[in-house]
């Protein structure tokens, strides 16, 4: 789909998504004349979630839910069904997701004369959902990954289990590769007057890095987070390694009171532009214009970026924005953020109300599964608007350092196309 049409959807439920009980059979199959009754009824079998085959054997003993978990892996991925278990004895199971347009806590069923806990999960294809389980025992009530479940993601909040629905799979470029030469990782301390505290920041050169050459800068707000979630690191080494982008040199910045500094910080937009940059420009042959020079972020990290440029329209040619924290009023002053967004609202609302371009080049994605996706689908005509180049992409994901990390390639050889579209020498 275009930006155009993607921001323009209404609806912000995803399509596809339902919960069910756990009495949801697949399509069933069906047959020409002639075919024998067994073979009808073998294939009815077949076209059932493996669940409710389960459910239907007569009689049900707790041994069959041994053999039957250890013949699958769970959630058992079945067509767009995906079915999420729990075993062990409660009074109640709940999945706790976020997934936009579900109830946040779905109840899982107790399958009969077993302590085997159920629900069904319809997910489109290449969807990958973050999850966990809260069971009640006894009046109280815990909420844990899934013990059936080995896949795991982290984040700064700890860790939940994933679910990757058909079609989902981890993409190579965000593995370790072997045949990528490693860039290197310099630490180096920028003192700053306008945040009043030293800030750390983390150099990514690639990996054929040499002063006579001239590389693009990249800017990457929470820089530790990106590094440690989001694989930054091996990303820029494949990406580079296969020609995907440009050598670039990255500076992973690290906020300090985060929720006040990316909040369109005056004081933020000027230690990066009036302290780091020209610190960095001096000490690396970097390319020095505003074509060679972006801005990267994600949530409150895609604000502080795009109030940067904001307040220095004619630095940066380009932005880098995930699932942007943009939160607008259109009507009265309820924005149902909290206080913390009260500063990022006044932005926001500025910028719709009157937007005018801040780069060249406005590169945005997010999750179809994350409350955010109507305010970022809403800023794409936006900046269209201002004459911006715009490129925006959606996922099936959730407001997580995978999505993120997932949408890196299409961002970055974007923003810093490879070799063989254009070279800083």
């Amino acid at each position: 789909m275009t930006a155009r049409e993607a921001a323009s959807q209404r609806a912000p439920v995803p399509t596809g998504l339902r919960s069910d009980g756990g009495a949801t059979r697949e399509g069933g199959a069906t047959r020409e004349g002639g075919t024998s009754q067994g073979a009808r009824r073998r294939a009815g079998q077949q076209s059932k979630l493996a669940i409710n085959r389960l459910r239907d054997r007569r009689p049900l003993e707790p041994a069959m839910a041994d053999r039957f978990l250890a013949r699958h892996e769970v959630p058992i991925v079945e067509g767009d069904r995906c079915t999420f278990l729990y075993r062990g004895e409660a009074d109640e199971v709940f999945l706790i997701h976020r997934i936009l347009g579900l109830p946040d806590h779905l109840p899982l069923r107790r399958l009969r004369g077993t302590d085997l806990w159920y629900v069904v999960l319809e997910l489109p294809a290449g969807s990958r959902v973050e999850y966990q389980l809260e069971v009640a025992r006894s009046g109280e009530r815990e909420r844990i990954n899934d013990p059936l479940n080995p896949r795991l993601a982290h984040s700064p909040m700890g860790s939940s289990s994933v679910c990757y629905a058909r079609g989902y799979a981890v993409p190579d470029w965000t593995q370790p590769d072997p045949e990528a030469r490693a860039g290197s990782l310099v630490d180096m301390v920028v003192p700053s007057r306008a945040l009043r505290r030293d800030c750390p920041v983390t150099l990514y050169l690639p990996a054929r890095f040499r002063r006579t050459a001239r590389y693009p800068l990249l800017i990457v707000h929470d820089g530790g987070d990106y590094l440690r979630y989001a694989a930054a690191k091996t990303v820029l080494d494949n990406l580079i390694h296969r020609l995907d982008m440009a050598e670039t040199v990255a500076a992973f910045v690290y906020p300090g009171d985060r929720l006040t500094e990316y909040a369109n910080s005056a004081a933020h937009a000027r230690y990066l532009t009036a302290e780091l940059l020209p610190r960095l420009e001096a000490q690396l042959p970097l390319a020095g214009t505003p074509s060679g020079r972006a801005l990267m972020g994600s949530s409150f990290g895609a604000v502080a970026a795009l109030a940067t440029a904001y307040r220095h329209p004619d630095v940066y040619g380009s932005l880098l924005l995930q699932s942007g924290s943009f939160v607008f009023t259109d009507i009265g002053h309820d924005h149902g953020g909290g206080p913390p967004f009260e500063p990022v609202v006044r932005f926001v609302n500025r910028y719709r109300a009157a937007p005018r371009p801040v780069a060249d080049r406005v590169f945005v994605s997010c999750g179809v599964y994350e409350p955010l996706i109507v305010r970022n689908r809403s800023m794409v005509p936006v900046f269209e608007a201002t004459g911006m180049a715009v490129r925006y992409v959606e996922a099936r994901d959730g407001h997580s350092w995978v999505n993120w990390r997932d949408r890196l390639r299409e961002g970055l050889s974007w923003i810093f196309p490879g070799p063989q579209k254009y070279v800083y020498e």
